[in-house]
């Protein structure tokens, strides 16, 4: 066995039952660097320390032995990074539409509505709750 087949057996046997690099950790690591990056640019310490942070909760969660709670922020992370990402392709459809359609909430229960323009006023029936109500477009 070579020296470098000795440290990866090594490497293994420590990392069992442990988490290991996630998503959540990759993002963490992008944040530090853009902190750092930054705090170079401008010689802020207080940036440098949070990148400095950073690191050190990233080593935390990588050889942490508590899977299940890892496991569980890093499906929170996923979840609220899926509805950070479902809103901004939804914003950027709503930006490219905005000429054919005018975009509007129900008064009820606030969910986004749309009407084709120059329709004049009509009464719409809100899909969720069912409220009706006049809207021009």
């Amino acid at each position: 066995m070579s020296f470098w087949e000795k440290i990866k057996s090594s490497l293994r046997r420590f990392m069992v039952g442990r988490n290991g690099p996630d998503e959540l950790s990759f993002a963490i690591l992008i944040f530090a660097l853009v902190l750092l990056l930054v705090s170079s640019f401008f010689a802020s310490w207080v940036l440098n320390l949070l990148g400095l942070a950073s690191y050190v909760w990233i080593i935390f969660r990588i050889f942490s032995r508590n899977i299940e709670k890892r496991s569980a922020e890093n499906r929170k992370y996923l979840q609220l990074r899926a509805t950070f990402k479902t809103k901004c392709s939804q914003a950027f459809v709503r930006l490219k539409n905005i000429r054919k359609y005018k975009y509007f909430k129900c008064p009820e229960c606030h969910t986004l509505l749309r009407l084709p323009r120059k329709v004049g006023e009509v009464t719409v029936t809100c899909g969720k709750c069912r409220h009706s109500f006049k809207q021009k477009a």
